[in-house]
């Protein structure tokens, strides 16, 4: 574990694995440490940096970003490496730094994946999550599953306990600290829909087809709009590289080779 200091701030990632350079950039309120399983599969394949954003984990606050705030920390991160060229890989609101980062550093961006995210405007926002971040934990426990994955009713989740398990341990009974409620206020402000064609990165649009977050529409609409790009979905929701064993394979595949490496 390293850091680097941004106008005094004390900026906390991790860097493992071999192969072309690759940012990793989590999903809301997560961390590198929550988010290690996922990342860390990609060492496999590519060098990988992932790192806490602002305010979480054990990256210091500072001020309140927007999302290009966060877009820059994670390219004060690669220069830092001395990265001239590098990959990145965002999921649901890394998904949506990503597609910010990739526009700001235009062709230093090789290969680009968007995993479960929105482009927000036109283009489709993601389910306003910031909505449910002062509601009593009962509710959030009650809707959360079906917005993870439109099939997990409270009946099809009775006859599944250890997933209901799961997603309820995932809701936890606390206040939100600053730095989520930062990273919620850049999310509900999201919008690159009239900026998706600057993206030159070669671009994998990932989405689940039963995802209530950021459902697959919002996913086709990214991949209309950024030329060379290709869109896949998979069987799964907000979660769908745990559910569907395609996603990791395909993401693997498309940093080794780009869209070659993709099936059909």
């Amino acid at each position: 574990m390293g850091h680097i200091l941004i106008e005094g701030r004390k900026l906390v990632y991790e860097r493992s694995g071999a192969g072309f350079p690759t940012l990793f950039l989590n999903g809301s309120g997560s961390t590198m440490e929550k988010a290690r399983p996922l990342w860390r599969a990609f060492t496999r394949v590519a060098e990988v940096a992932a790192h806490d954003y602002r305010g979480l984990g054990s990256s210091a606050a500072g001020e309140l970003p927007t999302m290009a705030g966060f877009a820059a920390d994670a390219r004060c991160l690669a220069d830092s490496f001395g990265w001239t060229s590098f990959d990145v890989v965002g999921v649901s609101f890394g998904g949506m730094v990503a597609q910010e980062l990739a526009i700001a550093v235009g062709s230093r961006c090789r290969r680009l994946v968007l995993m479960c995210t929105s482009a927000g405007g036109s283009a489709g926002s993601s389910y306003p999550l910031h909505e449910m971040l002062d509601r009593p934990v009962d509710e959030r426990r009650r809707r959360m599953p079906q917005l993870s994955d439109r099939r997990f009713s409270p009946e099809y989740l009775s006859g599944h306990q250890d997933l209901r398990a799961l997603i309820e341990a995932s809701i936890e009974d606390r206040e939100p600290t600053r730095g989520e409620r930062a990273q919620m206020e850049a999310r509900r402000r999201h919008d690159v829909t009239d900026r998706l064609h600057l993206i030159t990165a070669e671009t994998l649009v990932m989405a689940g087809e039963f995802d209530g977050i950021a459902p697959p529409v919002n996913g086709r609409r990214i991949s209309e709009r950024i030329e060379n790009s290709a869109y896949r979905e998979y069987s799964g929701g907000h979660m769908f590289f745990v559910q569907d064993a395609r996603a990791m394979v395909d993401v693997a595949s498309f940093l080794v080779s780009g869209m070659e490496g993709l099936t059909s």
